[in-house]
């Protein structure tokens, strides 16, 4: 019978993984890195920095994912970006999960509702992904977040919205785990992340007013399944001046309206 190694993923038992994965592992951390940093990319100081690997282990793994594909190198910068096949496999997986469909009416409504821009985000292990984004009426447009854009839990609006409804052990988990990758984002720090997030729980909601985009305020709360576990959240971003305390009462208000009503659709849908 093959060996096996364990792994720890956040807010989860402990998974068993068989012998001589690694690689796979490795590699699949390098991906999930360059897609964290979205049209950015990744140096290969940089990846080897917040992958913990060796430089010739890091090297010799993006050489293979440049040639299959799932990765590809900008000659003039030498930052790596996620290659063409990563958006193949994207389009072959999506027919297999509708959950954007589902949620895509209720972004638009409350985009509709406020004027400003909507984003809905997943959660993937210790990332967040935005899957869809609805634009409303005014004007002058917060897109802070592209479809596809991943982030550490916990950073932005969206990502904080996760983190609100896990248990100590899980947040304590996240963060520790995305503690290294948190000063990329305005010099954010472990602590700093966790006084945000106690911000949040108290108001209900998640608000980022400071560690993203100049000039822009965002607000989030999580979508939840039966079991209180967080999986998707929704978010509105907007500039500063339109995100006043006076006004993120009623933005607040759309957003519960919305999510209480998607947690019962998604409770309904699972149910046999």
């Amino acid at each position: 019978m093959p060996q096996r190694t364990s792994m720890i993923k956040p807010g989860r038992a402990r998974v068993e993984m068989p012998a001589g994965t690694q690689a796979i592992q490795r590699a699949s951390l390098l991906v999930r890195l360059i897609a964290s940093r979205g049209r950015s990319g990744l140096r290969l100081a940089e990846l080897v920095e917040h992958s913990g690997f060796t430089r010739p282990t890091v090297r010799r793994m993006l050489k293979c994912l440049v040639v299959e594909g799932m990765v590809m190198q900008e000659e003039a910068s030498h930052r790596y970006f996620l290659g063409p096949l990563i958006f193949e496999l994207g389009l072959a997986a999506a027919p297999q999960f509708n959950l954007r469909d589902i949620c895509h009416p209720s972004v638009q409504r409350i985009a509709d509702r406020t004027g400003d821009t909507v984003f809905l985000s997943v959660r993937s292990g210790y990332d967040s992904v935005c899957i869809d984004r609805a634009e409303g009426s005014f004007p002058i447009k917060a897109l802070t977040l592209d479809v596809g854009t991943r982030r550490p839990l916990g950073v932005g609006a969206g990502g904080m919205a996760l983190l609100m409804p896990l248990p100590e052990a899980a947040v304590a988990d996240i963060v520790e785990r995305n503690a290294p990758r948190f000063a990329a984002y305005k010099g954010l720090t472990a602590p700093a992340l966790l006084r945000l997030l106690k911000r949040s729980r108290e108001s209900g909601y998640a608000l980022n007013d400071h560690h993203m985009t100049d000039g822009a305020i965002s607000m989030g709360m999580p979508i939840v399944n039966p079991f209180a576990d967080p999986f998707a959240s929704i978010s509105v971003g907007a500039i500063a001046s339109r995100m006043s305390a006076e006004r993120r009462p009623e933005v607040a208000a759309a957003l519960r309206t919305e999510v209480r009503q998607l947690a019962r659709l998604l409770s309904d849908t699972a149910t046999p």
